[in-house]
């Protein structure tokens, strides 16, 4: 983990020691008290609600080497040291940057509507082979997680695999200029945050910030299938490597089939330094995809084609994302709850429906952030549902409402339900052997509370 003196720290910050030791030391970095677990940096900055300031006194009682302040706190001289800056979130990014001349020694960075995580989740295993990495943990991705993840990775990282996201214009721009990655990778250009953002062509020009920050020669790496990923890479300034499964470029994947298990993929990786067969135990096309994002980065990296094919047959999903169980009761389910939008959902219903099944339930919530068009979104995927051969198919949100009348008007039995838990509730009574519950929604739609009541008694 990065550590410092907290002179150093106040010196990067153009801030001033005002209590404690200067000397004392810190490593790594915090916004919540409640996650102190002692020896880091607390920055008190203001929220929706509440004022850092206010949980400062916690943090430091808790073992924070230090608080960084824009006004005085009351606190207890032993508990820790306090440094004063003009603005908390600016001396944040300030010793972010200063932190980032000398770790990671080279970064990735990952964007895109969908996949990162996992995306990030696959190349850290894949670069682990050969190099030492450290990858952004969770979903902290922004102006605010990024600095945070940095400040926690260890001194000697070779690598760093960073998810960067974006809500608003601009956002990640000021994430790239941070990170300065050395790469930067695309997934794909969804209809996402579309309220905030405005059309699909907008997400496309927020996406192509990541470039911002890129190094004047740094490699993007770039989804050959998805037609405005392939605009952005076209401008960036240095190389730019293309994966994909429908485009014929230089990594792409050919004569896929289904492994054994029913849950996978087996397919040949086309290089340009040879084919090999990989083995995938990953649910859906859409993970072969991240796959290929993954491994086309990893070997322009250095990674060879055997360490490829080897650590892809030990690859698991990410929490939330297409997480495959067969329940005690027969019943199996496929947990994509994390989060959703139309394309993402049409892919995790084609995937889902290539599984065999007595019955197939969908268990549908809310795609948020859609814009004025999102009831239109949402009556196309129930009508999508239905004729992928789900029945029935739960619907959860006010939003989902549209969805349910679409299911219904293509001939499926559909449900509205106005939360999780009742949702949830439906499953426990209702759900029997042979069902393929497939559970997917936005993040606070909270879907994951179905998959934990169907979820006892896992095998």
């Amino acid at each position: 983990m990065v550590c410092r003196t907290v002179a150093e720290a106040a010196t990067a910050m153009a801030g001033k020691v005002v209590l404690g030791n200067p000397g004392d030391r810190w490593c790594g970095a915090c916004l919540d008290s409640r996650r102190v677990s002692g020896g880091e940096l607390f920055f008190a900055l203001p929220g929706s609600r509440r004022d850092g300031h206010e949980f400062a006194p916690r943090a430091l009682a808790r073992g924070a080497a230090a608080a960084i302040v824009a006004h005085d706190i009351d606190v207890e001289q032993s508990q820790g040291a306090i440094v004063r800056v003009d603005d908390p979130y600016r001396g944040l990014h300030a010793l972010t940057r200063e932190i980032r001349r000398a770790v990671p020694e080279r970064l990735v960075g990952i964007t895109g509507s969908n996949g990162k995580t996992t995306t990030k989740e696959l190349l850290a295993t894949l670069l682990g082979s050969r190099y030492r990495v450290a990858r952004s943990p969770g979903n902290l991705n922004n102006t605010l997680g990024f600095p945070i993840a940095l400040l926690g990775i260890p001194e000697d990282t070779e690598w760093m695999v960073a998810e960067m996201g974006l809500s608003l214009p601009g956002e990640l721009r000021e994430t790239s200029l941070l990170a300065r990655p050395d790469v930067a990778v695309f997934t794909n250009i969804r209809p996402a945050h579309l309220e905030t953002l405005g059309t699909i062509e907008d997400v496309a020009r927020a996406k192509a910030e990541i470039l911002a920050g890129l190094a004047p020669d740094g490699l993007v790496v770039a989804n050959a299938d998805d037609s405005r990923v392939v605009a952005i890479a076209e401008r960036a300034p240095g190389p730019v490597v293309y994966y994909g499964i429908e485009a014929a470029v230089a990594y792409r994947a050919k004569e896929i089939s289904d492994l054994a298990t029913g849950v996978g993929s087996r397919f040949c990786l086309v290089t340009p330094d040879g084919d090999r067969e990989i083995e995938l135990p990953l649910h859906g096309r859409y993970n072969i995809e991240n796959f290929l994002a993954a491994a086309s980065c990893a070997h322009r990296l250095g990674v060879s084609l055997d360490e490829i094919a080897a650590q892809a047959t030990l690859l698991g999903p990410v929490a939330g994302r297409g997480v495959v169980r067969t329940l005690s009761s027969n019943v199996r389910v496929i947990d994509d709850s994390y989060n959703s939008n139309p394309v993402a959902l049409r892919r995790s219903l084609e995937s889902a429906a290539r599984l065999p099944a007595q019955r197939r339930i969908a268990v549908l919530g809310d795609m948020l952030e859609l814009g004025p068009e999102a009831a239109d979104y949402h009556r196309a995927e129930g009508r999508a549902a239905a004729d992928l051969g789900f029945s029935p198919i739960l619907g959860v949100g006010d939003l989902a409402r549209h969805l349910v009348s679409g299911a219904q008007a293509a001939g499926s039995s559909a449900l509205w339900f106005a939360t999780a838990a009742e949702a949830a509730t439906w499953l426990r009574e209702e759900a029997r052997a042979g069902d393929l519950v497939l559970i997917k929604g936005s993040r606070g739609i909270g879907l994951e509370r179905a998959v934990e009541a169907l979820s006892e008694g896992a095998d």
